[in-house]
């Protein structure tokens, strides 16, 4: 249950034998450091260690603060992405995120932006930052006398650092979409993926969303009971905002017979692709018709109220309101099962409130704002690994399973140098993590994706194009 890595000299200059890469080593921080040449991403990128950085959990488990859990629904490949990553640029900060796929690849889709969204926002906050360098650490330079509080001035301050967080979440997002756009490998015309993420920093909240994928934050009230406040809106087409502006780029809202309560984008000139998100990442069929992934922001400053956030994609929200999630989640036996606990219980509601829809994907990441995870989820039974799992838990990357079952837990934290037979294994599966993108997305077309079946009031698309298996390209 180790930190980061230490970020002498030493062990930055250690890495090549297999250790962890901690964003320090990398000379990258969020606040009032040097600049180095690369950022943190170049570095990650180039010499593929994403899987491999400390405190970073993407697949069913806990870390220190949080736990996570998704489960496949019945209509294919889980197309739900998750991830928590603790001290993320700097000791305080922890990123969360939650990525909703949907059409043919949207499972690829999902994983891409979980993987590459956060470095890119990484990488803005420190461009953003790097601009604002010098009013707030270097203004009294070290002399007592200057240091006076004023009031106005720090307001003046804390809206400028909204103003650079805000800058850095839209420049991500738009970054996020455009890599899509031009990806060779990965059709998005026609797929895509909602996004929620979150940084919170210290007592501070920042958040970034598009599509129908929800947060909310359990607070006590005056009364000292559980409360639960939505943090995010659900950006559908039934928003007046959102379907003005479809309308306006020649783009239709309307929603089907057999379901009035959702509202649905459509292209001009054909009945399709029926998307129920009026933002999202990719879906480039729709995205010259008002659907965008400009992304709302948000900040929050937390208090002792307030005492954990659940994000969680909307096959929790189709069948549980925000006061039951919350109820769910501050009841479950120890904090570390709190996500499977919540995910459980979706899966039932399902059964009772759909007996004869496909249950959708549900990806759930629980955030406890106290820092601290129970003693007795140290000891709680954990599912039965392969040995496939085991390897890929030593190497640092953990295997994703394509159906959704039995997800493996999070990646054991571990700061000590590797033995020889380690690194070899770590060798052997960066050179298979290399290989994952292009791998999964030959198995695309030979896996069934039925998500356009069944009641139409759970999917995301109602159907794809006439002209999209025609096309040659975004």
């Amino acid at each position: 249950m180790g930190g980061c890595v230490s970020t002498s000299s030493s062990t930055c200059s250690s890495r090549s034998n297999g250790e962890k890469v901690s964003p320090e080593c990398l000379g990258i921080s969020m606040f009032s450091r040097k600049r180095s040449r690369r950022t943190f991403s170049d570095h990650v990128i180039a010499l593929k260690h994403l899987s491999s950085i400390p405190n970073r959990i993407f697949t069913n488990g806990k870390s220190r603060t949080s736990c996570i859990y998704t489960q496949q629904g019945r209509k294919g490949i889980n197309q739900d992405a998750m991830i928590v990553w603790e001290d993320f640029m700097a000791e305080d900060v922890t990123f969360c995120g939650v990525f909703d796929g949907h059409g043919p690849h949207g499972h690829l889709v999902a994983r891409k932006v979980r993987d590459a969204l956060p470095l890119k926002l990484m990488s803005f906050l420190q461009s953003v930052e790097s601009k604002g360098n010098g009013s707030a650490a270097d203004c009294c330079n070290g002399n007592p006398e200057l240091e006076v509080v004023d009031p106005d001035k720090d307001q003046v301050n804390a809206d400028k650092v909204d103003i650079q967080r805000r800058e850095a979440f839209l420049q991500s997002y738009k970054a996020m979409d455009k890599e899509l756009r031009s990806q060779p490998n990965l059709d998005c015309f026609c797929s895509g993926s909602t996004a929620i993420t979150l940084v919170k920093q210290g007592s501070n909240l920042y958040m970034g969303y598009i599509g129908d994928s929800r947060a909310i934050l359990a607070s006590k009230d005056d009364n000292d009971s559980m409360v639960a406040v939505q943090l995010t809106v659900d950006l559908k087409p039934d928003l007046p905002k959102e379907a003005e502006r479809i309308k306006q780029c020649k783009g239709r809202v309307f929603a089907l017979q057999d379901e009035p309560e959702v509202q649905r984008v459509w292209l001009p000139f054909d009945n399709a692709p029926g998307l129920a998100m009026a933002r999202a990442f990719g879906d480039f069929c729709v995205k010259d018709y008002g659907v965008i992934s400009v992304p709302e922001f948000s900040h929050r400053v937390l208090t002792e109220r307030d005492k954990f956030i659940v994000l969680a994609s909307d096959g929790v929200w189709d069948v549980l309101s925000n006061e039951e999630v919350v109820d769910i989640v501050s009841s479950a036996p120890t904090r570390s099962s709190a996500a499977r606990i919540l995910v459980d219980s979706a899966a039932r509601e399902w059964k009772i409130k759909y007996p004869t829809s496909k249950m959708d994907d549900c990806a759930v990441v629980c955030l406890f704002l106290d820092g601290k995870m129970d003693l007795e989820s140290d000891n709680e039974e954990e599912p039965c690994l392969s040995s496939a799992a085991l390897q890929s838990n030593h190497s640092g990357i953990a295997a994703e399973p394509d159906d959704g079952h039995n997800s493996e837990p999070s990646l054991q934290r571990n700061t000590t140098v590797r033995s020889a037979e380690e690194n070899d294994i770590y060798k052997r599966a960066v050179a298979e993590a290399e290989a994952e993108t292009d791998q999964e997305t030959a198995m695309t077309e030979d896996q069934k994706w039925s998500g356009l079946e069944g009641v139409t009031r759970v999917n995301s698309l109602v159907q794809l194009p006439r002209f999209s298996d025609e096309r040659q390209g975004p």
